[in-house]
């Protein structure tokens, strides 16, 4: 019963947080169940696919590749251009996760954009296991995005409507997390040099070639930062 207990209350702190990971990943999921049926792929697919790779945008773009010539090196390099970010996540995860438990590997596999930025923000609260915590954010919000890809895929031969521009609730998604946090955060110094660091890369390696030096940059400013910052370090906000 004690564990029941620890789990359930961790669970009750964990689901109101994954409430707006949930609206967006209920639109995306549905849109990337259509777009596989569409292009030929069943339910079966979309479930693997969002449970095995889980990787949102990257599965929009294997799409593509997938109805396109082999070609193994180019999808290699988009995969590795898409989804690089996800170094520097794990990196500033360590202090996070240490100590965490057996959980850990899943932890680390089902990090996605949006479970980083509730994770790397959050404490758990008083009274409430941390490892339990951290569990019910990330397993929910990979819940979310299985689910929907699959119910996506088996009403895409049911139903049909023009999906365009419905891939912008990720956008809307990300926006309404860092305003969220904007709001409960005091030190902004993290964010301003995110937000910098991206427009300086953007302008000079253009929108196809920026993520990797814009982490890059980010991780360089905000590590000299926490060096010879004296208080506490920056909050992600």
């Amino acid at each position: 019963m004690h564990k029941q207990h620890k789990y359930r209350q961790a669970f009750l702190a964990a689901f109101p947080q994954t409430i707006p990971i949930l609206t967006g990943f209920a639109f995306l999921g549905f849109a990337y169940g259509f777009l596989m049926s569409s292009n030929g792929y069943g339910p079966v697919w979309s479930f693997l696919m969002s449970s095995v790779a889980f990787c949102g945008s990257m599965q929009f773009v294997a799409v593509t590749l997938l109805t396109s010539p082999f070609a193994p090196l180019q999808a290699f390099y988009i995969a590795l251009m898409v989804n690089a970010r996800h170094l520097f996540y794990g990196l500033s995860m360590l202090e996070k996760y240490k100590g965490i438990g057996k959980i850990k590997p899943f932890l680390i596999y089902v990090l996605c954009d949006e479970t980083f930025s509730i994770v790397n923000s959050k404490e758990a609260p008083d009274g409430v296991d941390r490892g339990a915590f951290f569990f019910f954010i990330s397993f929910l919000d990979y819940f979310y995005w299985v689910a929907a890809s699959t119910l996506g895929g088996l009403l895409g031969n049911a139903v049909s409507f023009n999906t365009k521009g419905l891939d912008f609730v990720l956008t809307a998604l990300f926006i309404v997390i860092f305003l969220e946090q904007w709001l409960e955060g005091k030190n902004h110094f993290s964010a301003v040099t995110g937000i910098l660091c991206s427009i300086i890369s953007l302008l000079f390696f253009g929108t196809k070639n920026f993520i990797i030096p814009a982490m890059l940059l980010i991780l360089s400013v905000l590590t000299l930062y926490r060096k010879f910052y004296k208080g506490e370090p920056a909050s992600c906000t």
